[in-house]
């Protein structure tokens, strides 16, 4: 198969099959950051320091994150294959949760701690050096003129996988299941879907040959790519914010809102995110076909400002769950052009998983917020009650707002260079 430089060929492959690993992902990563692991650490550590703790498990992940997906997405552009690569970070994650599971059911203290750590590690490890390889599929399958759609629909079942999380989470609890379940359902809701986009991925996705004319950039030609850089540099500052509320939805719950079950209390407001999210997600990814990438930045981004500081208000759970909905509002219009903003940056088919394995990164690396925002969390809750989270929410509309402020940079018209 020989690709255009300016123009991928389409792929008899459809949305919903392309995106189909990205919603067990999504299952996955929900339920392990926003269920599993917050509720692990406090048995582990206690409460006074599940903050600092917490923060410092996802950073230590983070590391993982951060330096895989350029290198395996580099080793998959030189053998031109996919697959293979998904399958066996596939196995890897799959057994991490094992460890993480086991750990978790029959260990204690700061010890057992630290072998979860290792199991958060082999599912780092895993679930980066598969994404690379797969986040390669949407530029070099879709043509720029679809990209919109395909990365709506992706968007809506990342949504959906994460609406499943939640509801999950919410009847595990309910029906007091012991963590163990959880952890094997994690594994399961990933590994269907997985199945589904590996079987449906045309065969020419692992026989790639670039074009004789397809430019090799070096890393730092990637970033002097003005188009790359500046959709990079915006990723960072949303997910900043992402991170800095993220991982500690459940202690906020507990804490602020005075919920009994705050597992369960963050399943229901994660549910009520993540209907908004699939309520805008394909239409924004559709509207950003029409008149470009960048507007719907502008309203997802400020939207998502405006609630992070409103929830320091929230008079009551009702309340919140409202913001929540706004929330996912605004998160689903970000996720709905995030790939096809990615994709379109992209400056040579011949890098394809390296160069989306780097605008990776920019999603991955800000979970090392969660060490310092942890810790300012524990810190300022210990000076005055509840003032960590006036700092750590102030703090993720900041950079919300900086994010809106600077995807004025990035170019509607992504030119490739010769």
């Amino acid at each position: 198969m020989s690709l255009s430089a300016d123009r991928p060929v389409a792929a008899p492959i459809s949305p919903a099959v392309l995106s189909a690993f990205w919603f067990g992902t999504a299952f996955h990563w929900l339920v392990l950051l926003l269920i599993l692991m917050p509720g692990d650490v406090v048995k582990f550590v206690g409460e006074g320091q599940k903050g600092t703790y917490l923060g410092l498990l996802t950073a230590i992940g983070a590391v993982m994150a951060l330096v895989l997906p350029p290198l395996v997405g580099a080793h998959s552009d030189r053998t031109g294959k996919r697959i293979p690569y998904i399958r066996l970070g596939l196995g890897v994650n799959l057994a991490g949760l094992l460890v993480m599971a086991l750990a978790a059911a029959s260990l204690s203290g700061v010890a057992g701690f630290w072998v979860y750590v290792l199991g958060f590690l082999l599912v780092q490890f895993g679930n980066n050096y598969a994404t690379a390889p797969y986040s390669a599929l949407i530029p070099q399958l879709v043509p720029p003129e679809q990209r919109g759609r395909y990365s709506g629909v992706m968007a809506m079942l990342q949504a959906g996988g994460q609406l499943l999380g939640a509801v999950a989470a919410l009847v595990i609890g309910l029906l007091h299941l012991p963590g163990i379940a959880t952890y094997l359902l994690v594994g399961l809701v990933l590994l269907l879907p997985a199945l589904v986009t590996m079987r449906g991925v045309p065969a020419q996705a692992d026989r790639l040959v670039p074009s004789q004319s397809a430019p090799q950039l070096s890393v730092a030609q990637l970033f002097a790519h003005q188009p790359f850089l500046w959709v990079f540099l915006t990723r960072v500052l949303f997910a900043l914010g992402q991170y800095s509320v993220q991982p500690f939805l459940q202690y906020y719950n507990k804490d602020v809102m005075r919920q009994g079950d705050p597992a369960n209390a963050t399943s229901i407001m994660l549910a009520c995110i993540i209907v908004g999210s699939i309520a805008s997600a394909l239409i924004g990814g559709r509207i950003s076909d029409r008149t470009g990438r960048k507007p719907v930045i502008y309203v997802a981004g400020g939207l998502m400002a405006a609630v992070a500081l409103l929830l320091l208000f929230a008079p009551n759970f009702t309340a919140a769950l409202l913001l929540a909905l706004l929330f996912g509002l605004g998160f689903g219009a970000f996720t709905s052009v995030d790939w096809a903003l990615g994709s379109d940056a992209m400056p040579s088919e011949s890098s394809y998983a390296r160069d989306m394995g780097i605008w990776h990164v920019a999603f991955v690396a800000p979970q090392f917020v969660g060490a310092p925002q942890g810790r300012l969390l524990d810190w300022g809750n210990a000076q005055s009650p509840n003032m960590g989270y006036t700092l750590v929410f102030g703090i993720a509309a900041v950079f919300f707002v900086l994010g809106v402020i600077l995807v004025r940079n990035v170019p509607e018209k992504v030119h490739r260079p010769s």
